[in-house]
């Protein structure tokens, strides 16, 4: 383990992330970690421990980090989209060239279904987007 640890650590959850303030000053030379708080980040709370009172440096840290994890979690999203057209191909593929009639049997009427849903809300998502932009355009 490298000597020249951070001085705080997230532990991930899937709203968020506990904070623990490291502690490497000790005479057994242990890594204590004391948790300082719990942050969600889909409402943006961060709430302090116990009792203990969040500091100025503290919140610094703690925005950065959510900060930095919003944005990895949105580069997820996108890549996990492109993943699902790729999907989506490797399926049409699939039911064009092996699929069985019972296997379409299976699952066609709920991919339709996906499909003609995910279809209607890009259709109004892309008409809604065209209107705002001829809207702007006007001014």
């Amino acid at each position: 383990m490298s000597g020249d640890l951070p001085d705080y650590y997230f532990r991930v959850r899937e709203n968020g992330a506990f904070v623990f303030r490291l502690d490497t000053e000790n005479r057994q030379r242990r890594i204590d970690m004391d948790q300082i708080a719990v942050i969600n980040i889909n409402n943006g709370q961060i709430k302090p421990h116990g009792q203990y009172q969040l500091t100025p440096d503290d919140m610094a840290v703690i925005d950065k980090w959510v900060a930095e994890r919003k944005a990895v979690l949105a580069k997820r999203d996108v890549d996990d989209i492109h993943r699902a057209i790729d999907y989506l191909n490797l399926t049409a593929h699939w039911a064009q060239t092996r699929a069985e009639d019972e296997q379409l049997e299976q699952v066609t009427d709920d991919l339709l279904l996906a499909m003609h849903d995910l279809r209607s809300v890009l259709v109004r998502k892309k008409a809604d987007r065209l209107m705002k932009a001829r809207s702007g355009s006007d001014d």
